[in-house]
């Protein structure tokens, strides 16, 4: 008698606690019910933007494969006769061969340069808790205000002061001084979130302040390190205008994106070998991004988490 007396005591025991997890359901269940349209919307608008960013690389992809003929009449149809003689034409004519090298000279060197100067002063600047800290640190911000083209004057007055006008190795010196505010000031970020209890312990371990810059600092600060220099390694391979007025137009010195109008001058109906210059040129900071961009991403993401 007194187990069929304790069921009903237990399935409503039950149902009490059963019933916020319903209410909890039914909240989710109408909350995407009223959500639904709005999702497919945002998917719509998602899948529209990715077009947009995509059809003008594809378009410039296929071109590259194609003669002018096809370009104008079949102008995405990838089904068209296809040929990698606009490759060909495209080293010959713009030297490309000779500018991607100079290329990476010019920005491997500024690269590295410009690391070899921002950790100590990031390292510096993290450590700093004084007002001359303070000071230098809004003093790497104010390079946000000068413009690029507000110093080409002094630039080509120093180039030719100390002899290096047309020549690659100014570049390479000058390029760290545009890309050292962001670099530094992003760093200093990261840094500042090292553990202070990290250092102390090895400088009681008897390491010096180098050691302590390269054992700790540096290893903890990767993710920002990866951002900035995927960052950095873009805007040099890209930069066009400094590396023009600087280096000049010779064929010998001359970086990729200097080289790649020659091809509109010399192939001014040849759409197709410019294409594929073009996409000569875009293939190593793509490589570049794809070999990095799970580090780039994780760094985004661990700042996204910790903000």
């Amino acid at each position: 008698m007194s187990a069929t007396l304790d069921k009903p005591v237990v399935a409503t025991l039950v149902d009490a606690a059963a019933a916020p997890v319903r209410r909890r359901r039914r909240g989710r269940h109408d909350a995407l019910g009223r959500t639904g349209p709005l999702k497919y919307l945002a998917h719509a608008g998602v899948w529209a933007y990715v077009v947009l960013l995509a059809a003008p690389l594809y378009y410039l992809v296929i071109s590259a494969f194609k003669q002018n003929v096809d370009i104008f009449q079949q102008p995405f149809s990838p089904f068209t006769p296809l040929t990698l003689d606009n490759f060909a034409k495209a080293f010959d004519q713009a030297e490309l061969g000779v500018a991607m090298l100079n290329s990476v000279y010019v920005t491997i060197g500024a690269e590295a340069l410009t690391l070899l100067l921002a950790l100590p002063a990031a390292y510096g600047l993290a450590r700093s808790r004084g007002t001359v800290g303070r000071v230098v640190e809004r003093t790497f911000a104010l390079g946000f205000l000068i413009p690029g083209f507000a110093a080409l004057v002094p630039t080509v007055l120093l180039a030719i002061a100390i002899g290096l006008f047309h020549t690659r190795e100014f570049l390479i010196l000058f390029l760290p001084a545009s890309a050292l505010p962001l670099t530094v000031i992003l760093l200093t970020q990261a840094m500042r979130a090292v553990p202070p209890e990290l250092e102390e312990s090895a400088v009681l371990d008897g390491a010096g302040g180098l050691r302590v810059l390269w054992s700790i600092y540096v290893p903890l600060s990767i993710p920002t390190l990866t951002v900035v220099a995927i960052l950095n390694f873009l805007s040099f391979w890209n930069e066009y205008f400094f590396s023009l007025v600087i280096i000049g137009p010779d064929a010998a010195l001359r970086t990729a994106q200097v080289a790649l109008p020659t091809l509109s001058i010399a192939n001014s109906a040849q759409y197709g070998v410019l294409a594929a210059g073009i996409l000569i040129t875009l293939v190593p900071a793509y490589l570049v991004y794809a070999v990095f961009a799970d580090k780039m991403e994780s760094a985004v993401l661990a700042g996204a988490l910790k903000g």
